[in-house]
């Protein structure tokens, strides 16, 4: 009996982009159902009914929340194709380690926005990715936030490309791969996806 994989999506949400990312690179087939968050479905509440958000996998009927955990998951079952985390012992702790320390972009000043960017600029180095040669766990779960850049440098005032010139050109190879093209959003849809939220929360029409 094949597997019936089913993803509660949000096309412009970087955690549910992860999730994407995650399947797309283990050649898994899913059904990506899109939500509403402002009218989430019963399928939603019933499968998420703590914190009701997206991503949910549900694996044969069975759900997974939260993005990383997610990947993990998807990355443990499938373990046919190649390991999104390192197969040596020591990189494998570091990869989750830096993920715990740095890899979450939550709401936070300017300041520590950028002091969390200079860490990931040092970490990358003149590696390819965060994953030395190869494209993996701290990728994927980094890869989506490439979407908020524009956003970064028009809210923040902030400048990438000259700044964090290697986080740059990593995202610019990710996209290369056709994983991650195809499941992130346009940096600009993203934009005007936060800055009509930032509108709403104003009061400004």
């Amino acid at each position: 009996m094949a597997d019936e994989v089913v993803l509660l999506d949000l096309k412009v949400s970087p955690f549910a982009a992860r999730v994407r990312i995650a399947l797309e690179e283990k050649g898994i087939t899913y059904e990506s159902k899109a939500e509403d968050l402002s009218n989430k479905s019963s399928t939603l509440v019933k499968m998420n009914p703590v914190h009701k958000q997206v991503p949910v996998l549900i694996h044969n009927g069975r759900p997974i929340c939260e993005s990383m955990i997610i990947v993990q998951y998807i990355d443990e079952v499938w373990s046919h194709k190649s390991s999104l985390l390192p197969s040596d012992p020591y990189r494998r702790a570091h990869a989750r380690n830096l993920w715990a320390s740095e890899g979450e972009v939550k709401e936070s000043s300017k300041k520590d926005l950028i002091e969390c960017f200079k860490v990931l600029e040092e970490e990358l180095g003149d590696k390819p990715y965060f994953g030395d040669e190869s494209f993996g766990y701290i990728d994927v779960a980094l890869i989506p936030f490439y979407s908020l850049f524009y956003t970064f440098e028009t809210l923040g005032d902030l400048r990438m490309a000259a700044e964090f010139p290697k986080l740059v050109g990593w995202g610019e190879r990710c996209l290369q791969k056709e994983s991650v093209s195809r499941c992130l959003s346009d940096q600009k849809e993203v934009y005007e996806v936060v800055l009509q939220i930032m509108k709403q929360e104003l009061g400004i029409q």
